[in-house]
């Protein structure tokens, strides 16, 4: 009877002791990240059959468990991933929010005082010092154009480096886990499958930090083991074994890093839209993708429709030299990326036709054995020919021309029309001179008419330039008067007889565009000549003026000024979205904790109960122990 109260006894003892121990070790890991609360498991050992009935065999510890919820990690992992995600790309586009709309570095004071110059000069055709202004003025419109493109191409270069050095932790994290799979596979063997709960733990912690990075997904094995995948299915860890993520140039534009899966000697590029939907990668190139891409475009867009339309109408005007305007401004060209695997000789030529109708998207010129075909990648809209493209036959869309094709089956071609649009605009002349602030014609009417009628000052049609614009024309209405009247001079179609005339018709000859209203008179005469001597002429400068305000972008729908608001208003909305979604989410993460925490955390003064709970356990097995060994001792007294 004394062995059997005593193995009782000690076997009472070992329990409270492995729960004294796992009580300590808990309150031990309060302050450990990812620690799970743990609790001894206890059963009763084989009860002993007798005559009066079955005796217990006292208490056994089977198992030391966490208290851990599948779920409600899965859930944190989730949760975490998303929350990683918005963070990145709030942080990202908050700082492109602040540079666009800021009230001072932003394109609009910029724009606004170029324009200011131009009605200077229009009020002031002959001032130098107007037109030195507005020289300067111009400088400085590109240089904020540059400056702006160049903190637009630092936030791309930054991402690049994140994307680097994030794929890198990935790995980092990737073989840990792998090395942590092996560990506890061994140290569950050795314990006879108990489970080695704080490797667990260390395990499920650097889940959830790599949680932060992307968006994963954790498959158990019945061995285990975690096995990891990431994208749509690309695995990152199986079992002991890691795959990793490499950093590579993309082969579309070799500016761009994206994220290649290693498989032997090769690298396999992951589709970015399968990474953006979590982790701080995905952040990254969330932000490049959806936000980036489209403002650099939307404002190179904007540097190359001002550059056209005002070198368009400085052409039609005169210098303070009696020449034709020039190019006020150098206009960038599109950029054309010959993908990886073309051949070396395989080219096209891509050009702006018209800039109203451009848009902020890239674009894939391919070529498949059949057909030319040009996308736009913003959407995957696309046109096609089967007509190889060229100067007589271009493929366009969207304002973007190819010609010269020279391209294989099965190859293509990037197109970025705007990209590099705010970078590369310049101005194309630097003496006051050359500003043509005049009109190249002037119309005047003989001072012998006996009629009402009266010219206009004339207007220059739209490139290309007539070559005769400038050469003497004479209107001169029929003797006896019957309405109309012939033209007479050099060029195209002249001499033009017996013209019906129609006050405030369009008369067009050479290049220009002349009305004449009222009532001529028999043998009265109208000339269009050359503007000599026109230092104080203002009219291509005032139509230069109201340039400003004219829908020309975005298909005639928008001014210059109106469509760098519309990128001001996208990236703040886009903003203040993401703000509203992060901070959402981050409460939706700290819930998911605080469930998690609840269940799984340690609580000290629980654990403090325990304790207490446990001792007097202890002692009461202790005091067990001490009846026996006096019940042994009357035994022996006998």
């Amino acid at each position: 009877m004394g062995n059997s109260i005593l193995g009782l006894s000690v076997s009472g003892l070992n329990a409270a002791r492995a729960n004294l121990q796992t009580t300590s070790h808990n309150i031990s890991n309060v302050n450990t990240p990812g620690y799970n609360r743990q609790e001894v498991i206890q059963n009763t050992n084989i009860s002993l059959s007798s005559d009066a009935g079955f005796i217990g065999g006292g208490v056994r510890v089977s198992t030391v468990q966490r208290i851990y919820s599948e779920f409600l990690v899965t859930q944190a992992q989730q949760a975490q991933s998303k929350s990683s995600q918005l963070d990145t790309h709030s942080a990202q586009i908050s700082q492109l929010n602040n540079m666009v709309a800021d009230s001072s570095a932003g394109l609009s004071p910029a724009l606004q005082n170029f324009f200011s110059s131009v009605q200077d000069v229009a009020t002031n055709p002959a001032s130098v010092p107007s037109r030195q202004a507005l020289l300067n003025n111009s400088e400085a419109l590109v240089t904020r154009f540059q400056m702006m493109d160049q903190r637009l191409s630092d936030s791309r270069a930054g991402v690049n480096k994140q994307i680097t050095s994030t794929v890198g932790e990935i790995n980092t994290l990737a073989q840990a886990i792998a090395d942590l799979n092996q560990s506890i596979s061994l140290a569950e063997g050795q314990a006879g499958g108990q489970p080695a709960n704080d490797l667990l733990d260390q395990r499920d912690a650097l889940t959830m930090e790599l949680s932060k990075l992307t968006n994963t997904s954790v498959v158990q094995q019945s061995n285990g083991a975690h096995n990891i995948f990431i994208g749509n299915g690309q695995p990152l860890v199986v079992g002991a074994e890691t795959f990793k993520l490499k950093a590579v140039a993309s082969p579309q534009d070799p500016q761009t890093l994206t994220v290649g899966f290693v498989s032997g000697n090769n690298t396999i590029l992951i589709p970015e839209n399968q990474l953006q939907d979590g982790g701080s990668l995905g952040g990254f190139l969330a932000f490049r993708n959806e936000t980036l891409d489209s403002a650099q475009n939307a404002l190179g867009r904007i540097a190359i429709g001002l550059a056209q339309t005002f070198n368009d109408q400085h052409r039609l005007g005169q210098d303070l030299n009696g020449d034709l305007g020039g190019d006020y401004f150098t206009v960038p060209t599109p950029t054309v990326i010959s993908a990886e695997g073309n051949d070396a000789t395989s080219t096209i030529t891509a050009a702006i036709s018209d800039v109203g109708a451009l848009t902020t998207s890239d674009y894939k010129f391919d070529f498949d054995g059949t057909n030319y075909t040009l996308t736009r990648l913003s959407d995957n809209n696309s046109v096609s020919t089967t007509v190889l493209p060229s100067n007589a036959a271009p493929l366009t869309v969207d304002g973007i021309s190819i010609t010269n094709a020279n391209i294989n089956a099965n190859e293509h071609f990037i197109i970025q029309p705007t990209r590099d649009g705010a970078n590369e605009i310049a101005l194309a002349i630097n003496d006051t001179a050359k500003i043509a602030a005049a009109a190249p014609i002037r119309t005047e009417a003989s001072i012998t008419n006996t009629g009402s009628g009266t010219i206009s000052a004339g207007s220059v049609n739209p490139p290309p330039i007539d070559a005769n614009l400038q050469q003497p024309v004479t209107i001169t209405f029929h003797t006896p008067f019957d309405s109309q009247f012939d033209v007479t001079g050099t060029g195209a179609g002249l001499p033009a007889n017996n013209q019906v005339f129609t006050a405030g018709e369009d008369i067009s000859f050479n290049g220009f565009t002349v009305q004449i209203d009222g009532n001529p008179a028999a043998g009265d005469t109208f000339t269009i000549g050359p503007n000599t001597n026109a230092n104080s002429d203002n009219r291509n400068a005032l139509l230069l003026g109201e340039l400003q305000t004219q829908n020309i972008l975005a298909g005639g729908t928008a001014s210059y000024q109106s469509t760098y608001g519309q990128l001001v208003s996208q990236i703040g909305s886009k903003t203040r979205e993401l703000q509203v979604t992060s901070e959402a989410q981050a409460n939706l993460l700290a819930q998911t904790n605080q469930s998690l925490q609840s269940l799984s955390g340690v609580n000290l003064d629980e654990e403090a109960a325990n304790l207490i709970r446990f001792q007097q356990a202890f002692q009461a097995s202790s005091k067990v122990i001490e009846i026996s060994s006096s019940l042994f001792d009357s035994l022996l007294r006998i």
